[in-house]
């Protein structure tokens, strides 16, 4: 069915309503349709990209700070078997206790580095490829109606 009306020259103008939109129209609009529906997705798929490489970082930079840590321990006890060997009295053993304590501090910062690591999971964007296989399972679906 199509709506008639008078245009400003005194013609009739004529226009099909919505549900008798051509094929082209319809081609076009479900084109522009799915193209922000994939522009959408991609910006999902970055943001959580920047998410999980931000967790990746901080447990990395833990690690680098347990690799310090862990060389000044075993500067501590390299000097504390120095000062054992040369003077074999106690100074050594305060060393010793030092390079301990330094390398318990290693231990706890490569643990907790490899927590934050774990936590930020494969660098896969997992909610967005989710969505993306849910958006084509829909349009799948409605195709077949």
């Amino acid at each position: 069915m199509t709506t008639t009306r008078p245009a400003a020259d005194g013609r009739v103008e004529t226009t099909p309503r919505a549900s008798e939109q051509g094929v082209g129209d319809l081609v076009r609009q479900a084109t522009e349709q799915m193209s922000g529906l994939i522009r959408a997705e991609l910006r999902l798929a970055a943001v959580e990209m920047k998410e999980k490489g931000k967790q990746a970082g901080v447990g990395a930079g833990l690690f680098g700070g347990a690799g310090v840590v862990a060389l000044l321990g075993v500067a501590a006890i390299v000097t504390a078997v120095i000062a054992g060997l040369a003077l074999a009295v106690p100074v050594w053993l305060a060393a010793l206790i030092v390079g301990v304590a330094l390398l318990v501090v290693a231990a706890v910062l490569a643990l907790a580095g490899r927590r934050r690591v774990g936590q930020a999971g494969p660098p896969v964007p997992r909610q967005a490829l989710d969505s993306a296989l849910q958006d084509i399972r829909e349009i799948k679906e409605r195709a077949h109606r």
